[in-house]
């Protein structure tokens, strides 16, 4: 078996769903399985930012939003239709929310927490038969769940049901990792520190320099540290892995 990096980490060819794929996080992962090769299909809730990434990258988007159980069978009905197989879902799409405990809203509690735990379950609930399509003994297919370091550690930000159901994907992670394992589907999560992004954006400057003098990298993420990651847990360099939470975070969360 080559040990050459273009047989290890190849991805040319494989069907791959980046959910959340037009910006931060999941474009830096749509950008990377497109640049080696990947058939890929992006979803979002926003259509023009959407359209515009797909057209750039040559995916096939799908615009929805996945916080909906009507979408959640909509995009699994869509998929089906273009591919019979699917050897790589990113379940990216997630939301924050931020407040003070005693004014913490149940609104902000339910959107996060639909969006970013029962969508990831459902969505891989309802593409499993197209993941086990795509399996091969020497080459399982692949759910890469996004969590973050917030559900790792406490964070400095009150982001109370964000940091819930992190904690929660990445337990999920392993409860998927186990029992999918038989059907040739291989779990792993990816645990992000601080990357720039929409959800990057709200951070008050006094907690940004905080985070930083405290990464013994001293900086933020870029798109090559998550391309990295997201390439070899979709391709077979990881193929022993099963249940990992890959923590990407220059040292902030295991160091601080």
């Amino acid at each position: 078996m080559s040990l050459k990096v273009a047989d290890l980490f190849a991805v040319a060819g494989k069907w791959v769903l980046v959910t959340g794929g037009s910006r931060g996080i999941g474009e830096m992962i749509a950008r990377a399985y497109a640049a080696n090769g990947a058939h890929l299909i992006l979803t979002a809730r926003k259509a023009e930012q959407l359209t515009t990434l797909a057209s750039e990258l040559g995916a096939i988007p799908v615009q929805a939003d996945l916080a909906r159980m009507d979408e959640i069978d909509r995009v699994a009905a869509e998929v089906k239709a273009i591919t019979p197989r699917l050897d790589i879902l990113v379940n990216n799409a997630g939301a924050s929310w931020g407040a003070p405990f005693d004014t913490f809203p149940e609104h902000g509690w339910d959107k996060v927490m639909d969006l970013n735990v029962r969508s990831a379950f459902f969505l891989s609930q309802r593409l499993a038969p197209l993941l086990e399509a795509a399996a091969t003994p020497s080459d399982r297919a692949r759910i890469i769940n996004i969590g973050s370091i917030d559900g790792l550690h406490v964070s400095p930000i009150e982001s109370y049901s964000y940091a819930a159901s992190k904690a929660a994907l990445h337990h999920l992670t392993r409860m998927m990792a186990r029992n999918l394992a038989p059907r040739g589907i291989a779990v792993n999560a990816i645990a992000p520190g601080y990357f720039p992004s929409k959800m990057t954006d709200g951070i008050a400057d006094v907690v940004e320099t905080r985070v930083l003098a405290a990464t013994p990298l001293g900086r933020w993420g870029r798109l090559e540290d998550m391309a990295g990651v997201a390439l070899f847990l979709g391709s077979r360099a990881s193929a022993y892995l099963c249940g990992a939470v890959v923590t990407v975070d220059g040292g902030y969360a295991t160091t601080a």
